[in-house]
């Protein structure tokens, strides 16, 4: 087998990366010049749009002239006459109608007399119940068995003597609901004694018709020595 050449390896020179500096003018030049590459780009584009729409004229163009000819004029039809408006013809005013007095019809009119008032009748009151005569109490009824009132033993022996009046309130049911002492007899003995007896004394109730109804009694009360 044939052994191929030895490869020989070709050294390059290192690249300058550096970047190169331009002068104030230089840089105007290039900026001037991509403008002007610019301006003749776009008026390239602008003339070619522009003779694409351009219309092909013919080279030449020929005209000839006509003889005039004479128009006679017609003749103006004459006008309509006017017409003249219609005549109104007048109304015909209503006479006017006069009033003819209708004559006047008196209307009788009599008011009838009232008719007298019929005389008033009398007023009758009801008739009023006759009172009722009421009975007054009692404490003399020989049933009652009522006893007499103790002579005080000191009353008697310093001939202590009087009458005592007493009031005495008597329920329906005959008992003596409040006794008070009307007229004392001078000694406090022998009204203390008086009222004593007298309370538990038994009563003739007063009466209205057949009702029993409560009523007051004087009560007298005589202290003396026989």
């Amino acid at each position: 087998m044939d052994q191929a050449p030895p490869v020989t390896a070709l050294a390059l020179p290192p690249l300058d990366l550096r970047e190169i500096s331009l002068s104030p003018g230089e840089r105007l030049a290039n900026v001037a010049l991509v403008v002007l590459l610019h301006v003749l780009l776009a008026y390239g584009a602008l003339y070619l749009s522009v003779k694409n729409d351009l219309i092909a004229l013919p080279p030449s163009i020929s005209a000839r002239l006509l003889p005039m000819i004479d128009e006679k004029p017609e003749p103006a039809k004459p006008l309509p006459p006017p017409k003249s408006p219609p005549r109104k013809q007048p109304l015909a005013q209503p006479q006017p109608v006069l009033a003819v007095a209708s004559p006047t019809v008196t209307s009788s009119f009599v008011v009838a007399p009232q008719p007298p008032a019929p005389p008033p009748q009398p007023v009758v009151a009801p008739p009023v119940p006759a009172p009722v005569a009421v009975v007054a109490a009692r404490f003399d009824a020989d049933y009652l068995h009522n006893p007499k009132p103790v002579y005080p033993a000191l009353s008697r022996r310093m001939n202590e003597e009087g009458k005592v009046l007493l009031k005495v309130r008597v329920s329906a049911q005959g008992t003596a609901l409040d006794v008070a002492i009307s007229k004392s007899s001078g000694f406090p003995r022998l009204d203390a004694a008086a009222v004593d007896a007298v309370t538990r004394w038994r009563f003739v109730p007063a009466r209205r018709g057949d009702e029993a109804i409560d009523s007051s009694v004087v009560v007298p009360i005589t202290f003396a020595f026989e």
